[in-house]
């Protein structure tokens, strides 16, 4: 059984814990904060981040994307990269478009609402209100306009693309932020859709007790 570090409120730990669950793998959680990791911890991992994934001794693998891609390849069961040339092209720019672009765009509302406070910073409400007003909705436009009539991104079937938009907005709801359905319906279905799924309801119900919300 594999061991993966990172703490579950991570969306790129939550990417690869739904991957696992998806491919039908055991693991074991190793819960490291994303802040101030261990040198012990960066022989695993250099650039300090999380996820790292410990499928066997002396055997570390770091980020979440290269995780899957090795998940994929060890454990060929239930795919999530596309077979077609095209569509795992898209698959994968999907995947970066959702690690480079839209986490870093949702994750503001999350950081500043629930992890500010905990590290003892203020919130910041003015890069909360540029988050909103300028820097997401652009991007859920986009969103929308690709999801279109189809349930799911690439290849009518659950792909990594999936898995990677779907997680940072956990992150993003819980800091309080809401996909409105009447701009955004194709993608605000999607992710109704996709957070339903047993793969993810389980860890937003775990992750929602840990925050103090609801069940």
């Amino acid at each position: 059984m594999g061991v993966l570090h990172g703490v579950g409120a991570s969306p790129f730990v939550r990417k690869v814990r739904v991957a696992l669950v998806e491919k039908g793998m055991d693991y074991e959680l190793d819960p490291v904060l994303p802040f101030g990791v261990s040198d012990e911890y960066k022989k695993m991992s250099p650039l300090g981040k999380v996820p790292c994934y410990t499928p066997k001794d002396g055997v570390h693998i770091p980020d979440s994307s290269v995780i899957v891609a090795y998940l994929e390849r060890t454990n060929p069961n239930s795919p999530l990269y596309p077979e077609n040339a095209e569509d795992f092209a898209r698959a994968l720019f999907l995947e970066e478009y959702a690690d480079s672009a839209l986490t870093p765009a949702l994750g503001v509302l999350f950081f500043q609402r629930i992890v500010a406070p905990m590290i003892g910073q203020q919130t910041d409400d003015a890069a909360i209100a540029t988050a909103l007003e300028k820097t997401i909705p652009p991007i859920l436009s986009w969103l929308d306009a690709q999801i279109a009539g189809k349930e799911f991104f690439v290849g009518n079937r659950l792909s990594i693309a999936d898995i990677a938009i779907a997680s940072p907005f956990v992150n993003f709801m819980h800091g309080g932020g809401v996909v409105d359905a009447a701009a955004y319906p194709n993608i605000a279905a999607f992710v109704e859709r996709m957070h339903n799924r047993p793969s993810f309801k389980a860890f937003i119900a775990e992750e929602k007790a840990m925050f103090g919300g609801s069940k």
